[in-house]
């Protein structure tokens, strides 16, 4: 089988251009130090720990991280071959059930005419969220989804939470919105519940269906990747800019890693603000040429609109200026990038002064 045969077929399997590299590398090696293979692959020693930890988890490699220097050792093919073909049938009954139970979801809509219908998808959705929430709720509601909020920001979800209608709050909230947002803003008056998760599905609720049970305005549940931008950019760029900003989680530990680029953006300027420098390990491509790169270096300045003060120029732009470790300095956008010189697929943060050198240290 020829090299270009083989990277197709990985790649299949959901690996990177970059993981695949790394990977036929170690296989050519057996074991090694992360800098051999990254010599071998052509990415930085940092990008090698980052990917190696991913390939690890899905039984490809074993990073032997007990002995100095780290090692990374290739799994036989025989074993990573039984697990992949173990991982297969195991999704089958799964994707069976799913099928003869579930009309294909592309460009899907659902009228809704009920409150309690509407608060179940909303609870339903809220537990399928993998990335970015966004949710604009009533104060009266939010004690109805406020468990599957905290659940999302558990589980590493960027949430965005308007509560509207919260001027009539007898004595704030009390404690009530601990823990269920990244950000909370508050609005005065009632405006329509939008919510979108991972910027593919959601719902669009009109304020006299929650209000009324006699109503006869009906709200939509929409699973269509092209309406759930243009959601979130009217809930970002009309409703957001206007509501008041009330709390905001304080950064995460580090180091992490996100592919919600939103995420990265918020977490990059949450640290700048409190006086830190991130590091950060950026996998993507150049958007003048459409070619991979990765770039490492310092977060010097981010642009958005999430926190206050917000710094971008227009209410969707997100993003982040890198000095890297050559000197030279680039903006950062996320998917679908076109203003900034790099759009990225994977952002890693770390904490000014990381090393890259295999180890787990994150804030205290």
């Amino acid at each position: 089988m020829d090299d270009r045969t083989l990277n197709d077929l990985l790649r299949r399997f959901g690996l990177s251009d970059k993981e695949v590299d790394t990977y036929l590398s170690l296989l050519a090696h057996g074991e090694a130090k992360a800098s051999t293979v990254a010599d071998a692959a052509g990415v930085s020693k940092r990008y090698v720990y980052s990917v190696s930890e991913s390939l690890a988890e899905r039984g490809f490699v074993e990073v032997n991280d007990h002995v100095v220097p780290t090692t990374i050792r290739a799994n036989p093919p025989d074993e990573v071959i039984n697990r992949l073909r173990s991982d297969v049938d195991a999704i089958r009954p799964g994707l069976e059930e799913r099928f003869s139970r579930v009309e294909r979801q592309t460009e899907q809509f659902e009228v809704i005419k009920s409150r309690v219908t509407v608060i179940k998808r909303i609870r339903s959705l809220l537990a399928d969220a993998d990335s970015e929430v966004a949710l604009s709720i009533t104060a009266d509601h939010l004690p109805e989804i406020r468990e599957s909020l905290v659940e999302a920001v558990d589980r590493g979800v960027l949430v965005l939470l308007i509560v509207s209608d919260a001027s009539g709050v007898p004595g704030g909230f009390d404690g009530e919105l601990d823990g269920v947002a990244s950000v909370v803003r508050t609005w005065g008056e009632a405006m329509p519940t939008l919510l979108t998760v991972d910027s593919a599905a959601g719902v669009v609720v009109p304020p006299e269906l929650l209000r009324r049970s006699n109503t006869d305005r009906q709200a939509i549940h929409f699973s269509q990747e092209q309406l759930a931008p243009v959601i979130v950019g009217s809930f970002l760029g009309n409703y957001w800019p206007a509501a008041d900003e009330l709390a905001t989680a304080a950064p995460a530990p580090l180091p992490a890693e996100y592919a919600n680029f939103r995420h990265t953006v918020l977490q990059a300027t949450l640290r700048l603000r409190a006086g830190e420098t991130p590091r950060v390990t950026v996998g993507g491509r150049r958007t003048d040429d459409d070619e991979s790169v990765e770039i490492v270096g310092r977060v010097v300045e981010s642009k958005q609109g999430m926190v206050e003060p917000t710094t971008n120029e227009f209410p969707v732009e997100h993003s982040l200026v890198v000095e890297t470790d050559d000197g030279e300095t680039v903006t950062v956008g996320g998917q679908g990038a076109f203003v900034e010189d790099v759009e990225a697929d994977l952002v890693r943060i770390e904490a000014e002064g990381a090393e890259g050198d295999g180890s787990d240290d994150a804030d205290e």
